[in-house]
């Protein structure tokens, strides 16, 4: 198994556009099922990073895992920081929230990299089929 520095990068950079755009590109999950933002998250991050990582699973899972962690603890800290500017209390919340979405993110962002793996090797296969 092997850490894949770009892959992990660009899994990190999608997990925090997605994390700090999911409340406002799924409708109302923020206040009535929160995990599903953290899910569709940690299944996007994953699966970007899986798919650059290469074609073995166990990279694609372990790079997933490591990139939308690294993201959601990136997003946890940005939107802390947002919190601090409304008082201590709501940044309080937003920072147990975020513990949280942290856990939840990295089981469907190991699940996303296994995905993302299979996919390119999927379309590598698929590719060196064709006649030149």
């Amino acid at each position: 198994m092997d850490f894949k520095a770009k892959a992990i990068a660009y899994g990190i950079v999608a997990t925090i556009i997605v994390g700090l755009l999911s409340g406002a590109g799924i409708p109302f999950t923020d206040m009535t099922l929160p995990v599903v933002g953290a899910g569709l998250t940690g299944i996007i991050g994953g699966l970007v990073a899986g798919y650059v990582s290469g074609t073995k699973l166990d990279d694609g899972a372990l790079n997933g895992g490591v990139a939308t962690a690294a993201g959601a603890i990136v997003a946890l800290v940005v939107l802390t920081v947002g919190g601090l500017l409304a008082g201590p209390v709501p940044a309080m919340g937003l920072f147990a929230f975020g513990v949280l979405f942290v856990v939840v993110a990295a089981i469907p962002g190991i699940v996303g990299g296994a995905l993302g793996s299979w996919l390119n090797g999927r379309s590598e296969r698929r590719a060196a089929a064709r006649p030149a």
